[in-house]
């Protein structure tokens, strides 16, 4: 019998850490059945999958006003549900009604509400739980004392709802993102595993081209979700300091596009330059703060090249650290990255990606990390170890096969 699976995940990065596992899966078992449904935006991240022809992309799909954080605020909330979230939600639960009827197995990819979806089925289901970590209140810079305290009480970031779906019967499968967050969880009666972090595979570890190694390198990470990344790339590049000899590695995917980028440079003052050999690069542009490198798609060859991160990114920022290169970030008005999110994000990875509260406090940070290589050092070895090592997607897509997929 031809086995089905079912993902089912809820935001970008999301999606990139299910397709990540989802390669080997289909090395593993080549009959499988694979349907998507992606709960959040457009699912883009699974064009990289082989047999594409064979995929069942379930909908519909939207891209709402929040990406995906209307948790984060009511006024993203009411974006969404003015955009039509009410109903992409109903439209996504009719599809999965009707995928249930041919059997299966459901994987769900986020937090609560793809687990919950995943438990509504009444298949067996696996759960790869991604945001969150014990980290986040266990340790790390900063302190936010009713969280904290509320998370010290239960034992684990993860709340009791989700301890009870994560244990139904009908679960056959938790993966957490670390283990400290993993035995957090056991305490609870829930068998969750940690055999690694599927964010850290699929990076070309390439030496330095000799065109990029003189300068100062710097990746910047705006995000992907547009209006707010073009916003982000904005206030970094206002905030670095003039320099001749910086290299700016602008990493993006898709969006921000060419189109939306060229009046933003042009206004920062930057015109096109020469391309340096070997770098990549889509288009090149000097400016006050360096040579600036656009490369979409680049960051999983770039990411290890740069020697600091300049970032308003979720899981781009997570992956640059886990590397081992620090990174500033400077939050923005949203609606994903916030100072709240920021704040979390710095203590997940132990103050290895740093928080600026203003463009001039970027600017100093800046200065005092590129001059100081053993700080930087240090800083990296924190995030290497929070984010852990990579081989992660082989493990997790073997589990799968053989608690959901093999009968």
């Amino acid at each position: 019998m031809t086995a089905r699976l079912l993902v089912l995940s809820n935001g970008h990065g999301e999606d990139l850490i299910a397709a990540r596992i989802l390669e080997p899966l289909q090395r593993l078992q080549p009959q499988l059945q694979l349907s998507l449904l992606p709960l959040v935006g457009q699912g883009g991240a699974f064009n990289s999958l082989h047999h594409q022809a064979a995929i069942q992309r379930l909908g519909p799909l939207q891209a709402l006003p929040s990406g995906g954080f209307s948790n984060q605020s009511l006024r993203g909330l009411l974006q969404d549900l003015g955009a039509g979230l009410a109903g992409l939600s109903l439209g996504q639960w009719h599809s999965l009604h009707r995928w249930r009827r041919g059997g299966g197995a459901v994987l769900a990819v986020g937090d609560l509400l793809p687990l919950l979806l995943a438990a509504a089925s009444g298949l067996p289901y696996g759960f790869i739980g991604t945001p969150k970590s014990d980290y986040t209140w266990r340790s790390g810079p900063g302190r936010d004392p009713l969280p904290d305290a509320y998370h010290r009480l239960k034992g684990s970031e993860w709340d009791p709802w989700e301890w009870a779906l994560m244990g139904r019967r009908q679960c056959r499968l938790v993966i957490c993102r670390d283990g400290l967050t993993a035995r957090g969880l056991r305490r609870h009666g829930v068998a969750a595993l940690a055999p690694g972090n599927p964010m850290m595979d699929g990076f070309n570890l390439e030496p330095v081209p000799a065109s990029l190694a003189a300068g100062e390198r710097i990746l910047l990470l705006p995000g992907s979700r547009c209006p707010e990344a073009l916003g982000n790339l904005q206030r970094l590049l206002g905030a670095l300091p003039p320099a001749k000899d910086r290299i700016l590695l602008l990493a993006c995917g898709s969006r921000p596009s060419p189109e939306q980028l060229a009046p933003l440079l042009a206004k920062a003052g930057y015109g096109p330059a020469p391309m340096p050999a070997a770098s990549g690069a889509a288009s090149a542009w000097r400016g006050p703060a360096g040579l600036l490198l656009v490369g979409p798609g680049l960051f999983g060859r770039w990411g290890p090249w740069a020697q600091l991160g300049l970032a308003c990114a979720g899981t781009a920022t997570e992956q640059l650290v886990g590397l081992g290169i620090p990174a500033l970030s400077l939050p923005g008005p949203g609606p994903q990255f916030k100072a709240g999110f920021a704040r979390r994000q710095s203590r997940l990875l132990g103050g290895a990606v740093q928080v600026c509260n203003s463009p001039s406090e970027l600017a100093k940070k800046l200065e005092l990390l590129l001059a100081q290589p053993s700080l930087r050092a240090e800083l990296g070895a924190i995030g290497k170890a929070r984010m852990g090592p990579a081989g992660g997607s082989e493990r997790i897509a073997a589990l799968i096969q053989k608690r959901l997929l093999l009968p």
